[in-house]
C-alpha cells in the first residue's frame, strides 16, 4: 500500500488522516529531504480512500519500508495503544501525532505540543498565557493544553461537547499541575469572558468545515488567540482575532514547528529552518 509510485527512495514517510488533501506535509519534509540531499517520500494515507481501517493503514507502513509517519485527525488518540510512548509527559497528553517504526516496534511521540510552545513563544515570548479558554479537546487539544502548562498558564478553561472527553482532560491537566485551575463547559462564549487566551483546537475552519468556534463579539478584552487549523492560514478565528487586537499565534507556526520537531525524529539531520519557510513560499501549493 503506497499512495505514490516511487523509483529511488532515500526516506519513506507518510501521514493518516481524514481531510488532508491539502496538507503542506509532504512538501516540508520533501524539502527538508532536498536540503540535506536525499530524496524523501511522503504520502497523504487516507483510510477511507484506501478502503480500509485505520488500524490495517497503520499495519501496512509498518510492515512496508515507511521509516516513520505523521498522524492527524481524527486519529491521534486512536494511534496510542499501537506504539510505545518512552516520554513521560506524552504518555499523560494521550496522543501521538508522529510514529517511528524501528527495531524495537513503533515509538510514539507528540511534537504538537513541542511545536505549539515554540510557535506560542516565537509570538509572545516569556508572557505568560494568563486565563485560556480551549475550545476542542481531542488530540491536538490535549498536546496544546499539556503545552499551556509548560507555558504557565493560571486557568485552563475547556469547551467541548462530548463532556466526557474534556472531563478526562482536566482530570489529566490536575494530576500533572495540582495548582491548575480547569474547567469543563459546552459554551466557548462563557468561557472566553474575561480569558486572555483564546484557542481553537477543532477543525471548525479549516478546509471541508469552514465557520468559526468562537464569534468575533466572543474575543473583545482578550489578548492572544491560537487556532490550529492552518489550512487556510487565514481562518475566520484568526481574522476575528487580528480585527480585535489581539496578537495572532498562526497554526501554520504549530506546522513548521511540529515538522521541524518530527524531521529530527524521522531522519536526525540539521535543518535551516529559515531557508526551510523561504522554500515552502517558493513552492506556492503543494501538488
Amino acid at each position: 500500500m503506497t499512495a505514490t509510485t516511487h523509483t529511488r527512495v532515500d526516506l519513506q514517510l507518510g501521514l493518516i488522516g481524514d481531510n488532508i488533501a491539502r496538507s503542506r506535509s509532504p512538501l516540508l519534509h520533501r524539502l527538508a529531504g532536498r536540503q540535506n540531499g536525499i530524496d524523501v517520500a511522503y504520502d497523504r494515507l487516507i483510510p477511507v480512500e484506501l478502503g480500509l481501517p485505520f488500524e490495517a493503514v497503520f499495519d501496512k507502513c509498518r510492515t512496508g519500508g515507511y521509516r516513520g509517519i505523521n498522524v492527524t485527525y481524527p486519529y491521534k488518540e486512536r494511534v496510542v495503544p499501537f506504539v510505545t510512548v518512552d516520554d513521560a509527559l506524552v504518555r499523560a497528553v494521550g496522543a501521538v501525532n508522529t510514529v517511528i517504526f524501528g527495531p524495537d516496534g513503533p515509538k510514539g511521540y507528540n511534537t504538537d505540543h513541542s511545536g505549539f510552545v515554540a510557535a506560542y513563544r516565537g509570538v509572545r515570548g516569556d508572557r505568560a498565557p494568563g486565563i485560556v479558554c480551549l475550545i476542542g479537546t481531542g488530540g491536538v487539544g490535549r498536546a496544546v493544553a499539556f503545552g499551556l502548562v509548560a507555558l504557565e498558564a493560571s486557568e485552563i478553561r475547556l469547551v467541548d461537547r462530548d463532556l466526557a472527553k474534556a472531563e478526562a482532560l482536566a482530570a489529566d491537566l490536575r494530576q500533572a499541575d495540582p495548582g491548575l485551575i480547569v474547567t469543563v463547559g459546552l459554551s466557548a462564549e462563557s468561557a472566553a469572558a474575561g480569558a486572555q487566551g483564546l484557542v481553537n483546537c477543532t477543525p471548525v475552519g479549516m478546509v471541508g468545515y469552514g465557520g468559526t468556534p468562537l464569534p468575533r463579539a466572543a474575543m473583545t478584552g482578550a489578548e492572544w488567540a491560537f487556532d490550529a487549523v492552518y489550512t487556510p492560514v487565514d481562518t475566520q478565528f484568526l481574522t476575528d482575532a487580528t480585527a480585535e487586537g489581539l496578537d495572532v499565534v498562526s497554526g501554520y507556526e504549530l506546522f513548521i514547528y511540529q515538522g521541524v520537531h518530527a524531521w529530527a525524529l524521522f531522519a536526525g539531520l540539521p535543518l535551516d529552518e529559515a531557508a526551510l519557510r523561504q522554500a515552502l513560499i517558493d513552492a506556492g501549493e503543494d501538488p
